[in-house]
């Protein structure tokens, strides 16, 4: 099986990849539009990383309901329930399978996912 990357970083990574009918999204980071870190609360922090994996998914041509698998890491589990309540609006119908656990994470920020989606390939006729 061969691979596809889509998207480009400023470190070593691809922010997506294809394999097969499998797309994985790198860990999205609250970086907003200019590059930088978006402060404030986890509210604010979720909107920008799941537009960030919405966003990666459409370099490879899914959509949010393709994604079939999340991973979170949240840098405090108070910021649960806040949490949760933006992640549901993302999806809100036939939510993928998650994994949330508290860790500290790389940079000042309160939240990273990652993503696996699934969205067959078109076979040529």
């Amino acid at each position: 099986m061969s691979k596809q990357t889509f998207g480009s970083s400023h470190v070593p990574l691809s922010p997506a990849v294809r394999a097969g009918d499998f797309i994985f999204i790198s860990g999205q980071t609250p970086v907003g539009p200019n590059g930088e870190n978006v402060g404030g609360t986890i509210e604010v922090q979720t909107r920008q990383v799941l537009d960030n994996v919405k966003a990666a998914l459409a370099l490879a041509g899914a959509e949010m309901s393709d994604v079939v698998k999340t991973t979170v890491w949240l840098e405090d589990a108070r910021d649960f329930a806040a949490f949760n309540k933006v992640y549901a609006t993302y999806f809100p119908s036939n939510p993928p399978a998650r994994t949330t656990a508290e860790g500290r994470l790389m940079v000042d920020i309160k939240i990273e996912i990652e993503a696996i989606a699934y969205k067959p390939m078109r076979t040529i006729p």
